[in-house]
């Protein structure tokens, strides 16, 4: 309560008309005087219970609770809580501003809201029987399907699980670029560390952030949007980046995107024990709050409590209503903290971050949301990062649903109507004649092997009961229909088989290759979108590291790289975190083609690239993290290869045994010369007459008869006939062998000048770890070809 401090120079006036008898009313002035300052009462807490003002007013609590506390008459940091230092009736003012802004904001995207619960029965995840008639849903005869088509289903979880195969790889999905044009060795294994120890924080310390990311992708594939909130946690005390669903982002419909929104609303549902350490912590007011209300469900909550099977029952009990919070981003013009321009008040709204509890319709929280340093034309700093499937006409963007919800309507009621058909022809109605008599019940059930009775009144049966006439002959054109629709859909959502070549094995490799682009041009684009909105979520995380470095390395590193806060500094100030995704390969699949495509090029001109590098890109893109284990150590490239190895020797066993065939074909020749000069001798002889006994009695050789000088002259024939066989077949064998030792000599040339080029072109790595000169490369290779020339025997 305030005494007479509000008044300086007032003067009493009476309303009405004066009366003239009336003495004139006196000047009545209080004089403040400067010098005497307000006096506080504190408390051992630092409570302050009454402050006595100069003027001899006093300001006491009329609830009995402590005005504030000596803490709160201290300076505010600039993010602090500005709440502490606003005028209540101000804090009233705002709060009831920005609430009915968001009332408005809320009614602008109302149709966007219905279309989404529709979209969320159209995803088929409840299980629903076939109905009875006259239920809610108006099912008009019992028994009707209520099946849905997956393919919006289906197209939903291809998008996500491509999505995050290529946003969130298993060793982490942040990647370092080092902007310094000239890095030295210190520099790139800062940046190593960096990495490493970047990936580590967002799968190890941050748990949250790959099921987060994994839910907010199949929520953007199938509305359209999804974001990313960056800031640091209080509770958690470290940078998190949490993702938000687009149903609680409340923005106004006219914004086209979240730079020209008039305000950012977070709606978020707290736990009462979580609010209560918000205040304990100073980040809320601590202020009484009164009980939470339920609050208001929309088109779309109602229908993802009933996909959930929730129901408004659970949560009657106030203790177990959790509160809602609006965490709103707004521009404010506040009292007391007006903007400056040339030493006067602009009138400028500047950016702030207001929090309002809505249930008690107070506000816990005011904080700016500018730099410091920003402070001639605030800029708002950004917090929120939007992830687009297909850019749409309003903020929300253009998702799966919109795409595929009226082709997945069609293909649901056609399947129902298919169903049906067959249900109600093996099943048929019938109609029954009135003259009958009175029947026990009219739905007849007969089981197999059953019967049932009918009270005809002596009619024969197929006069009393006619069955309906259903027919099945328009179900092939049906689904025929339905197949057509849904791969119409899968082609306009991205997510179509392509047929390549349709099993023919000899298609055309560029024809296959345009025919997948064709089929993935749509997702590429989506993933392009993707990689950008991933690029700035880490910018933002970086910002909040460079504010709050210690939440980084005093967590654990992986790479036990020693960290303090102005080497940290360093590292973020000269690396840029990327995404690890390739914003031009939106698959595993693409990226395979990529690296098919690279080994041709290669093949076809092996001098133009290393072999070593290409091979270690296509083991990485195939998944392999360390290719280096799969090569061969650098002292064994130069060796030769196995295969020349293998084929020196398999060409030196067929020398031996083309020696071993010349040594036989010899013997043979020989063998046969000698029959012929014994055959020869013989003929010779037959020519000369029987010599008379010598002188000691002996008489001369026995003469040949006719017939053994033709059988001689025969084997003498024959003789020669068999030595010019062998000679020519000595000749072959020589010529043979001649024709393979110059084919091996070429053999061993080509495979000794091919090693020689590889030498050449990827010479072995040193000990430093520098490639050799190419001079010496090439006198290796030298060497190689003389050594293979001096193991080919010369003849």
């Amino acid at each position: 309560m305030s005494g007479l401090a509000g008044l300086n120079h007032a003067n009493l006036r009476l309303v009405g008309v004066p009366d003239p008898d009336t003495p004139d009313a006196p000047q009545v002035t209080v004089d403040i005087a400067p010098d005497n300052p307000d006096s506080p009462d504190i408390d051992d807490a630092g409570n302050i219970l009454r402050i006595d003002h100069g003027d001899g007013s006093i300001t006491v609590s009329l609830d009995g609770k402590p005005l504030e506390t000596a803490a709160s008459k201290g300076p505010i940091e600039w993010f602090g809580n500005l709440a502490e230092k606003i005028d209540r009736d101000e804090l009233s003012r705002i709060t009831e501003d920005l609430l009915q802004g968001i009332a408005d904001d809320l009614q602008s995207r109302r149709e966007w809201i219905e279309d989404r619960a529709l979209g969320v029965k159209l995803l088929g995840l409840k299980i629903e029987l076939p109905n009875v008639q006259g239920a809610s849903d108006g099912a008009p005869v019992e028994g009707m399907s209520k099946v849905r088509h997956p393919l919006l289903l289906e197209a939903v979880l291809r998008f996500q699980a491509n999505a995050r195969s290529e946003l969130l790889p298993t060793d982490g999905p942040v990647k370092i670029r080092n902007d310094n044009t000239s890095p030295n060795l210190t520099e790139d294994q800062t940046a190593t560390a960096l990495e490493q120890d970047f990936n580590h924080y967002l799968t190890a310390v941050a748990t949250e952030y790959y099921p987060d990311t994994d839910r907010m992708l199949f929520m953007t594939g199938f509305g359209g949007t999804g974001f990313k909130k960056v800031y640091k946690c209080p509770l958690r005390n470290r940078p998190v980046s949490e993702a938000v669903d687009a149903h609680d982002l409340i923005v106004n419909q006219s914004a086209t995107d979240l730079a020209n929104a008039q305000r950012i609303t977070h709606k978020v549902m707290m736990r009462p024990s979580t609010v209560k350490r918000m205040q304990i912590l100073d980040v809320y007011r601590d202020i009484e709050l009164s009980d939470a209300r339920l609050p208001e469900a929309d088109a779309l909550k109602q229908e993802e409590n009933a996909q959930q099977g929730l129901s408004e029952s659970s949560m009657q009990r106030p203790g177990d209503r959790e509160r809602e919070i609006y965490e709103v981003c707004c521009e404010l013009d506040i009292k007391g903290f007006e903007h400056q321009h040339n030493g006067k008040d602009s009138g400028l709204q500047v950016p702030y971050v207001a929090t309002i509890d809505v249930s008690s319709r107070e506000m816990l929280r005011v904080e700016r949301n500018y730099n410091e340093d920003d402070q001639t034309l605030p800029v708002a700093r950004k917090r929120f990062v939007k992830f687009p499937f297909v850019p749409g006409i309003g903020f929300y963007d253009i998702g799966l649903l919109h795409i595929l919800g009226n082709t997945t309507n069609a293909a649901t009621a056609a399947w129902r109507e298919g169903l049906d058909c067959g249900m109600y022809a093996n099943f048929p109605g019938f109609l029954t004649a009135d003259t009958a008599g009175r029947q026990n019940t009219n739905i007849f059930r007969i089981p197999p092997g059953g019967s049932a009775q009918l009270k005809t009144g002596g009619m024969p049966i197929r006069d009393f009961a006619m069955p309906l006439p259903y027919s099945t002959q328009q179900m092939p054109a049906l689904m025929q229909l339905v197949a057509d629709m849904v791969e119409t859909g899968r082609r306009i959502g991205g997510t179509a088989e392509v047929q390549v070549g349709e099993g023919r094995a000899d298609v055309p490799v560029g024809t296959v290759m345009a025919m997948i682009d064709q089929a993935i041009k749509v997702m590429n684009a989506v993933h392009k979108r993707m990689h950008a909105a991933q690029a700035e979520e880490f910018q933002l995380l970086k910002q909040q590291f460079k504010e709050h470095p210690e939440s980084f390395y005093q967590r654990g590193c992986k790479s036990k790289t020693a960290w303090d806060k102005a080497k940290f500094l360093a590292a973020l100030e000269n690396c840029n975190l990327v995404p690890q995704a390739d914003p031009n390969t939106s698959s595993s699949g693409q990226r395979l083609m990529k690296v098919m495509a690279l080994k041709q090029l290669q093949g076809a001109s092996p001098n133009l690239y290393d072999p070593i590098k290409v091979d270690t890109a296509a083991l990485n893109a195939i998944g392999w993290p360390n290719p280096e284990e799969f090569f061969v150590p650098p002292q064994a490239r130069s060796q030769p290869p196995p295969q020349l190895v293998q084929q020196q020797a398999e060409m030196a066993n067929k020398a031996k045994d083309s020696q071993s065939k010349q040594m036989e074909a010899h013997a043979r020749m020989t063998e046969a010369q000698s029959t012929a000069a014994e055959t020869q001798e013989k003929i010779k002889l037959g020519h000369f007459a029987p010599k008379p006994p010598d002188a000691g009695g002996v008489a001369g050789p026995e003469p040949v008869s006719p017939v053994d000088m033709m059988g001689a002259q025969a084997k003498l024939i024959d003789a020669h006939t068999r030595t010019r066989e062998v000679a020519v077949r000595e000749q072959q064998a020589r010529t043979e062998d001649h024709n393979r030792d110059l084919d091996r000599e070429a053999d061993e040339r080509e495979a000794a000048i091919a090693l020689a080029g590889d030498v050449i072109k990827a010479p072995t790595a040193g000990e430093s770890g520098k490639q050799v000169d190419v001079s010496k490369a090439g006198h290796k290779a030298r060497k190689i070809i003389e050594t293979v020339d001096k193991s080919v025997p010369r003849e």
